[in-house]
């Protein structure tokens, strides 16, 4: 496809589903020219008949291996010429106790959700920096505060947010923006997906996912955030307390995760 200097181009990682299918649908629905990547290729192929558009290219990438992330970056380049913004999206969860669960589980967590951003970012960043674009990562409230049972995704996300943040000091000064981005407990397709202690799926979230934020409109103040070139965002009143919470009164914050998580439906900490 010609390049189209007029529109912007975006590439979401792991967007078949949840938030990054919402991020990807609000993008196109603006005008941008939008890249997803993720590992079914049915599923890519269900969604690029969905949406139907010129604008929209699917492309099979496990972004935990170097050679398929980036090739994700480099196939969204060659199609629509440049790269404006990269979100890092692509996740997975797991619960279970640091006394029980398999290390495999732990480095299959860092893999996807923190190497995946990693190789994408480091593809990315020549096109991002010419063009003075915005790279972005999708982490947690876990990237702020150790949550129990998850220790494997909390690890995931400090990392994300530290490597982000070292970044952007870095490229203070050559107009590329850099944020990360804590949804806050947002109904998404993470929770099924998650694994439990063996590396097994947990199968049904715990959470009402009912009662909480949509895709859509997490999507929404995403795209605001990375408009307004903002350096952070985290979302949800209950999100915000914790982090505030955290910052001043920490061991408040710690008994009150760990309350907040012994509710949950079968929980560990039980």
């Amino acid at each position: 496809m010609k390049k189209n200097p007029f529109k912007l181009v975006v590439a979401i990682t792991g967007a078949t589903s949840g938030i990054g299918k919402a991020l990807a649908k609000q993008y196109l629905a603006m005008g941008a020219q939008v890249a997803v990547c993720g590992r079914s290729m049915k599923t890519l192929h269900d969604m690029d008949q969905e949406i139907n558009s010129e604008d929209f290219i699917g492309v099979q990438a496990d972004v935990s291996i170097q050679d398929q992330a980036e090739n994700f970056i480099y196939s969204t380049i060659e199609h629509f010429g440049k790269l404006d913004i990269l979100i890092n999206n692509a996740g997975i969860s797991m619960r279970a106790m640091v006394e029980d669960v398999d290390v495999k589980v732990l480095e299959q967590l860092m893999a996807v959700n923190y190497w995946g951003m990693v190789y994408c970012t480091k593809a990315a960043l020549p096109q991002i920096k010419e063009n003075k674009g915005s790279i972005a990562g999708i982490s947690s409230i876990a990237g702020y505060k150790g949550l129990p049972a998850r220790c494997a995704y909390s690890s995931s996300k400090f990392a994300m947010q530290g490597f982000l943040e070292s970044l952007r000091i870095e490229q203070l000064n050559t107009g590329v923006n850099v944020l990360w981005v804590s949804p806050g407990f947002t109904a998404s397709n993470i929770r099924n997906t998650a694994l439990a202690a063996d590396g097994s799926s947990q199968g049904e979230t715990p959470l009402d996912e009912g009662k909480l934020m949509s895709a859509e409109e997490c999507a929404e103040n995403i795209i605001k955030a990375i408009s307004r070139r903002k350096r952070s965002l985290v979302m949800t009143r209950q999100g915000k307390l914790l982090v505030w919470l955290n910052k001043f009164f920490p061991k408040i914050a710690d008994k009150m995760v760990y309350n907040h998580f012994k509710k949950e439906a079968d929980s560990p900490l039980q």
